[in-house]
């Protein structure tokens, strides 16, 4: 599997392409800038984009997925609880960052706990992490997982936005992420990659 990595969007967040590179089939993890730049980048990969998969529904995520449907016409997946944080994109990316994208119409499918896809030769399972927004998924994808603003190196997501809760945070990374082997790659949605067994040790959430 080959992985692209594009940091989009008002916050700079990590949107990561995946490829089997056997039938060039390919997912999109998060969709955080409309720019011709990114599309144009992703076209010239040259690639049957089947799904765009998001983590969450923070407007820093998903500001380019109406773009993206029109362009490519893929599927837009996301956890059904992040449906009001959708809503109010448009209002948080106005007090966050002094922008006010359009409503995001594009987001109809949603995907659940366990859940998987199937892109070329490789599946996608989806994990419920609730904690930093209530539908929050990471996805595990060829032993790597892609854990949006779940999980970071040495740290966490926060909290303290409209639906955020710290215990269902800790909960979600100490007991299923956690869970996963310790050379697990972790594809974050902000910053570095870390592992699974790196943030065992070092991650802040062990302090209390």
């Amino acid at each position: 599997m080959i992985i692209k990595t594009f940091v989009e969007g008002p916050i700079s967040a990590n949107n990561y392409l995946l490829i089997d590179e056997n039938t060039r089939d390919a997912v999109l993890i998060d969709c955080s800038s409309p720019r011709e730049e990114f599309v144009n980048a992703v076209k010239s990969e040259n690639v049957n984009l089947k799904y765009l998969f998001l983590t969450h529904g923070h407007f820093d995520h998903i500001l380019g997925c109406d773009k993206f449907k029109e362009v490519f016409n893929t599927e837009i997946y996301m956890g059904e609880k992040d449906t009001f944080q959708v809503e109010i994109a448009s209002q948080m990316a106005s007090y966050y960052c002094g922008i006010e994208p359009p409503q995001i119409t594009s987001i109809t499918n949603f995907v659940k706990d366990n859940d998987e896809f199937k892109f070329g030769n490789i599946t996608v399972k989806a994990i419920a992490t609730p904690g930093h927004t209530e539908g929050g998924i990471c996805y595990i994808i060829d032993g790597k997982l892609f854990s949006g603003d779940t999980l970071f190196r040495e740290s966490v997501g926060r909290c303290d936005l409209p639906k955020g809760n710290r215990k269902e945070l800790l909960h979600s990374v100490k007991e299923k992420l956690f869970a996963l082997p310790e050379d697990t790659e972790v594809y974050t949605g902000h910053g570095p990659k870390t592992s699974i067994g790196y943030e065992k040790l070092y991650n802040e959430i062990n302090n209390g």
